[in-house]
């Protein structure tokens, strides 16, 4: 369905994305994850045709994907684009901006379609409220569902939940997601948050100073991360010596552990020291010195600072990773 062909990018001298390639199948959910600056942002705008590719082509099914140089007014009629800056109408209401791009000659199912959409993002008590009334993460509600007023076959989202409320955030992602799948609407999601990530995105693509370090199955990535940039866009996480972990071992590789996978036992021979606890809700995550490098916890209560404790990696962990 879409196609990215050695595309790269540059702003003046300043080489943004360099030599990028992936297929998006139809109806596919993909993620994209980096750093800030890695240049996840700029190629969404590419793959609307928002700007002019240094090499490299796109093509949506067969058709090529052009920038501004070639259209006079730029993106793609099939796709669309929410950025992290809405593009309301501030004057105008909630439901007209939904229904902006809504034909008028059938005013029942335009008036339809603005208040499923208004369902969706939670607005529907906020329909005649104009947009200069409303807050950061409101708007941004109100610009999501505008993107899917008239059902785009591809939608890509950038930062789509960075406004909004934790309380209404995950809601709004399960009703995103839910309509997407039932209308078979591919997406693209760039974000930071890895809870966009591990319950939505079928595939997940890395990108890490402007390439492509990995593509492939969300849950496979972060199961079995290639490396420590990829495993850290999933929250903290522990890089240890093999030698230090397991009993015997003169190995000089390195295996990755995520927090909830170290765990405090009143029997091991591997110590570390208390440096802090945080309290994280549901858990608390404990800080520590183990082996003169500081290592992460995931624990039920807090600990005293300076307490000695034992901790152990399961073997499942051990086996399951690749070292490094």
């Amino acid at each position: 369905m879409l196609t990215v062909q050695n595309v790269s990018f540059a702003y003046d001298t300043a080489t943004v994305l360099k030599n990028i390639n992936f297929t998006i199948e139809k109806g596919q959910h993909i993620a994209l994850i980096g750093a800030s600056g890695c240049g996840k942002s700029t190629l969404l705008k590419i793959i609307y045709g928002l700007l002019d590719v240094d090499q490299g082509t796109l093509f949506w099914d067969d058709q090529k994907i052009l920038g501004p140089a070639y259209n006079l007014v730029p993106g793609q009629e099939n796709m669309k684009y929410l950025s992290q800056g809405f593009e309301l109408m501030s004057y105008r209401t909630v439901s007209e901006n939904i229904g902006q791009y809504l034909s008028n000659f059938e005013p029942e199912l335009k008036l339809g379609r603005v208040n499923e959409l208004l369902e969706i993002v939670e607005m529907t008590p906020f329909a005649d409220i104009k947009i200069e009334n409303l807050s950061g993460g409101q708007k941004q509600r109100v610009a999501l569902a505008k993107a899917l007023a008239k059902r785009p076959e591809l939608l890509l989202l950038d930062e789509p939940f960075g406004n909004i409320d934790n309380f209404r955030r995950s809601s709004l992602r399960r009703n995103l997601f839910a309509y997407l799948k039932r209308n078979k609407i591919t997406s693209i999601t760039a974000t930071h948050d890895k809870t966009d990530i591990l319950s939505f995105a079928e595939e997940t693509i890395v990108i890490h100073k402007g390439e492509i370090i990995t593509k492939g199955n969300t849950h496979s990535i972060y199961q079995n991360p290639d490396n420590y940039y990829i495993a850290s866009l999933f929250g903290e996480v522990n890089e240890l010596l093999i030698s230090t972990i397991i009993p015997d071992s003169d190995s000089d590789k390195t295996i990755l552990v995520y927090p909830h996978e170290l765990k405090i036992v009143k029997d091991s021979n591997l110590k570390a020291r208390v440096k802090k606890s945080y309290f994280n809700g549901n858990h608390f995550l404990v800080e520590a010195i183990f082996n003169n490098k500081i290592i992460f916890i995931e624990h039920s209560e807090a600990l005293m600072n300076s307490h000695e404790i034992k901790i152990e990696v399961s073997k499942e962990t051990i086996t399951s990773r690749t070292f490094r």
